[in-house]
């Protein structure tokens, strides 16, 4: 039996630069975070879809959306099921 840790899926320094750092822009493929092999998540296409067009559309309502608090004070989850923001505090200017 192989147990993936999913809070560590995904962050090797070794296959990826600033691994820990969120970047929708980055273009490395071979993630985990969808399944791999017979277990790939059927939803994927679209989920990054609906990710594609919520961002786009997001980030053209809010041009100046960014974090309220330094990235290294958001408040992260840690438990073993789910792992990202707790909370995540951002401001935009009118």
């Amino acid at each position: 039996m192989v147990t993936v840790a999913l809070p560590a899926v995904n962050r090797d320094p070794e296959r990826y630069d600033n691994p820990d750092q969120l970047d929708i822009g980055r273009t490395d493929h071979g993630h985990l975070a969808l399944g791999h092999g017979v277990h790939q998540c059927l939803g994927q296409h679209l989920a990054r879809t609906i990710l594609r067009v919520g961002y786009e559309a997001l980030f053209d309502r809010f041009p100046t959306l960014r974090l309220a608090v330094p990235g290294d004070e958001v408040p992260m989850r840690d438990d073993f099921v789910h792992y990202g923001p707790r909370s995540l505090p951002v401001t935009w200017d009118d």
